[in-house]
């Protein structure tokens, strides 16, 4: 049996990605290795959360960087992918609390520690089922290194960094407004916070003065709030409230007296230019009381309800509050009126709830120093590059203005903060470790923000704080971080600084931002649209690589994806041709072994054409992924594959192998079983599975492909000439067959042609090529001459370098011809009009490289040349019907 009869004659995914996998992990091939005279490459991967299976988005991060370490693995270099996940602290908290809440339970249930252990439980659950879904997209990680953001190593990275940064006076602990998420009851970072347009409204009060001299309005959007107002504020220089600055005005439904202060803040032409300020529920409202020296009272308690401070109102949910209180006004006489509008409200990025603005003491970074760098860090020849560029106005904008980072967290799943509290003294104590009298003191119950470790993840899970760890002093700083740019300001920014603060150095050289995968219509992917899908259920169809196809070529760097069902069967489809092709190869090489391979016989027109677009496809594919430009080098790919390979040369190779000359029968497959090589290794960081499959299949040399050399193109390939004179034919052949098709006279009915050229060269390339003009044409007879007189019942093919006239007597109208034409020439006016217009862009010609402008140059002659020609047939047909 040969090995192509080993091949089923369709490409079935799941047969052939069955097993790969493990026996990849399992010869070690995806660990460095090891040789020092090799030029590390190390990418980290972005930890997912370990609530839940991987959607799209994982999908397409991990095939991006896959792609990479695959290629550069490939390329010689010493490649380290390195795994791991995060322990995502309110995320997956609230996933284990939801769990529990099922069984009637809470955390405070069970306890601190035998909660933490529930957690720990999910994790383990979840780290397999994502490690499961790594290995079904086949990512070429080194399960040797993985890592946890709560595991021993990193978490002495944490406390390294917590410790230094407080010695610097980076960290503090003070009291201030803080976004609260009332249902996990723990602080938010500004970008944890998401604003949505809700429906709202405006309520207009009257706060009457305390001496009895009338009323000051005001409006608000919370007025649950306005328990805790410790002052009413107008302009200094509002001439309308002036008389009033210094008295005070007593605060309806608690009755406390506060006075009215002016200040900066307050906008004079913003609604009735009075304003309420209550200090502990508002961040504006918290400075000017700081100004302003007025207290601050509290009137929620941690889960959004009414506090003692809030008199009758105790214990009600805040929105519930919000409505009696309204009631009251109005029954008492202070409501003027009632504004609806749509405004924008904070909510929790993990909860979905309503953020409240809240004072609390809380842990923070103190930003400006460590942004300050960051920022200078661009400026240099050290500068962390993004792609696309664009994105590094995005980190610089959000670096120019970041606000302190508040990073504790009230949690109970996280990296507890190492700071003591001396149960008699008060004493606070930062450290490493807990003071040596242990029982003296209490721990900070808070955890850190899970951003504070993912911060430090490129440089953690290399082994730092130990510089000396060979993994560190080796891999460090990585090479490229992948991910989306959704999270350059929670991860990409604070990796960056973090990594300049404590070892020196970017965290990483490149920046590959993608986009976000979108529903057929554009919709980002969410439960509540309904309009999910679950990458395995793709994989399950398709096999990964037609989805990792898919998502490789799906856009251009920063930019979403649609995904469809459409796209993943052209996928499939693609894949489906190679196999085809492949199947093809093997069934004719016979007894080739790699050995024999030998491409240095006497070559067909078809033979040069091929190695030359081979080598050129190389040198852009190499380049473009460089550029991270995958999309592009994926539509090289495929039109090389698809058409160069599969639809000309193979089917030309038949020419050669139904022939008798043995010499030329092993030139072509020795072409053939090259070129195949070839493209499997440019094809295996996008396709792993199917190209190992392939691969053991074809004549060569190695145990799997994942260790082969990537391709490095050979310029002695090149031949300009070979591929000009296939150009040629190929349009020629596809000018005759579109117009066979026209004319519905079918292939196999032989029909006279002529072939009118232009030029000495060009009959030379058709002369030495009749053979293949009979087989793709077949012309009953073949007339080539530079002296043609075309029949008036013949129908007419332009191409570069002249004409073809097919008489096909008694099946045209000379109206229906010279109307073909017209249309012909009026697709050919608007290329040449396209050109001319490209030429003529002052802004095309100034920045685009001098082959490109040469090359429509060429195209507008070639143009211009083929519209003379047929406007010249269209002229002469209808003097022919005159």
């Amino acid at each position: 049996m040969s090995k192509a009869d080993a091949m089923p004659t369709k490409y079935q995914p799941q047969q052939v990605e069955s097993g790969k996998y493990q026996q990849w992990v399992e010869a070690g091939l995806f660990k460095p290795s090891g040789d020092k005279s090799k030029k590390p490459y190390s990418i980290v991967i972005p930890p997912p959360n370990v609530t839940g299976r991987l959607h799209l988005g994982h999908a397409w991060d991990v095939t991006l960087q896959d792609m990479l370490i695959r290629q550069k693995r490939m390329q010689g270099f010493d490649t380290l992918w390195l795994p791991g996940m995060d322990h995502a602290g309110i995320a997956t908290q609230a996933k284990v609390e939801a769990k529990l809440a099922e069984d009637g339970l809470t955390r405070y249930d069970l306890g601190r520690e035998a909660f933490v252990d529930k957690v720990w439980e999910w994790k383990e659950d979840y780290a397999s089922v994502i490690r499961e879904q790594w290995g079904k997209m086949g990512i070429s990680v080194d399960y040797d290194r993985e890592r946890f953001t709560l595991d021993d190593g990193l978490s002495d990275a944490v406390r390294k960094v917590f410790v230094g940064l407080y010695e610097k006076g980076l960290i503090y602990r003070g009291a201030y407004i803080i976004n609260w998420d009332p249902k996990a009851k723990t602080a938010l970072s500004d970008i944890e916070v998401i604003h949505k347009d809700v429906q709202g409204a405006f309520y207009h009060f009257r706060y009457p003065m305390t001496d009895g001299s009338g009323y000051l309005e005001l409006a608000t959007t919370r007025p649950e709030t306005m328990l805790g107002d410790t002052a009413i504020a107008v302009h200094p220089e509002d001439e309308r409230y002036q008389q009033f600055i210094g008295k005070t005005v007593t605060l309806p439904l608690v009755n406390r007296e506060i006075p009215v202060i002016a200040d900066d803040y307050v906008e004079m032409d913003f609604g009735t230019g009075v304003v309420k300020i209550t200090p502990a529920h508002d961040p504006n409202d918290f400075e000017v009381g700081l100004r302003h020296d007025l207290p601050q009272v509290n009137v929620m308690n941690d889960d959004a309800t009414m506090n003692e401070a809030a008199g009758k109102y105790a214990g009600m949910d805040r929105f519930a509050a919000r409505k009696a209180i309204v009631k009251d006004m109005e029954e008492l006489g202070y409501l003027v009126k009632i504004e609806e509008m749509t405004h924008s409200v904070g909510h929790s990025e993990r909860t979905n709830v309503v953020v409240e603005p809240r004072i609390s003491t809380q842990w923070f970074v103190k930003m400006q120093p460590l942004a300050e760098r960051a920022v200078g860090n661009q400026s240099t020849e050290e500068k962390v590059s993004f792609y696309p560029e664009r994105f590094e106005n995005t980190f610089l904008t959000w670096m120019g203005n970041v606000h302190d980072w508040v990073i504790s967290r009230q949690l109970w799943w996280g990296h507890q903060i190492p700071a003591w509290y001396h149960k008699e003294t008060g004493e606070m104590y930062v450290g490493m470790e807990a003071p040596s009298d242990s029982e003296n003191w209490t721990q900070d119950e808070d955890v850190l923000d899970t951003w504070f470790s993912s911060a430090l993840w490129p440089f953690s899970t290399m082994g730092w704080p130990d510089e000396e760890a060979e993994d560190f002093k080796r891999y460090f700083p990585t090479s490229t971080l992948v991910t989306g740019y959704d999270i350059i300001f929670f991860w990409v920014s604070r990796m960056i600084f973090q990594s300049l603060e404590f070892t020196e150095k970017r965290p990483f050289e490149n920046v590959l931002i993608h986009g976000l995968i979108r529903d057929e219509q554009g919709r980002k992917m969410s439960k509540s649209l309904g309009n999910g899908i679950d990458p395995m259920d793709v994989v399950e169809k398709y096999g990964a690589d037609a989805l990792r196809w898919f998502l490789a070529n799906g856009s251009a760097p920063g930019q979403d994806v649609r995904f469809s069902y459409e796209k993943m069967d052209a996928s499939w489809n693609f894949i489906n041709k190679i196999w085809n092709a492949s199947r093809y190869v093997l069934l004719n090489l016979e007894d080739l072994t790699f050995d024999d391979i030998d491409i240095s016989g006497e070559k067909t027109i078809a033979d040069k054409w091929i190695l030359s677009s081979l080598n050129k496809t190389i040198t852009k594919v190499t380049d473009l992924f460089e550029k991270f430009e995958f999309g592009e080098a994926g539509r090289l790919l495929y039109r090389f594959i698809w058409d160069d390979y599969c639809d000309w040369y193979i089917e030309m190779s038949k020419e050669v192998l139904q022939g008798e000359n043995e010499a030329a029968k092993q030139t072509t497959r020795s072409i053939l079983a090259y070129v195949l090589d070839n493209v499997l290794r440019l094809l295996h960081p996008v396709m792993p599975f199917v190209t190992e499959e392939i691969w053991q299949n074809v004549p060569h040399q190695g145990a799997s492909i994942v260790t082969a050399a990537y391709p490095v193109a050979d310029d002695s390939y090149i031949d300009e000439a070979a591929e000009e004179a296939m150009e040629k034919l190929i349009e020629l052949i596809r000018g005759v067959r579109n117009v066979r098709a026209e004319m519905n006279t079918p292939l196999s009915k032989k029909v006279p042609m002529q072939l009118k050229v232009n030029d000495d060269a060009t009959e030379a390339i058709f002369r030495a090529n009749e053979s293949y003009i009979f087989r793709f044409c077949n012309p009953d007879t073949l007339e080539i001459s530079q002296h043609i007189q075309a029949a008036s019942d013949a129908v007419t093919a332009v191409f570069s370098g002249g004409e073809v006239y097919m008489p096909l007597a008694g099946l045209i109208k000379l109206e229906d011809e010279i109307s073909r034409l017209e249309k012909e020439a009026e697709k050919l006016t608007k290329e040449v009009d396209r050109v001319e217009s490209k030429l003529n862009n002052e802004k095309f010609v100034s920045k685009a490289p001098q082959a490109v402008i040469d090359g429509e140059k060429q195209k507008g002659t070639e143009y211009r040349e083929k519209l003379a020609a047929v406007e010249e047939r269209i002229a002469a047909l209808k003097e022919q019907l005159a």
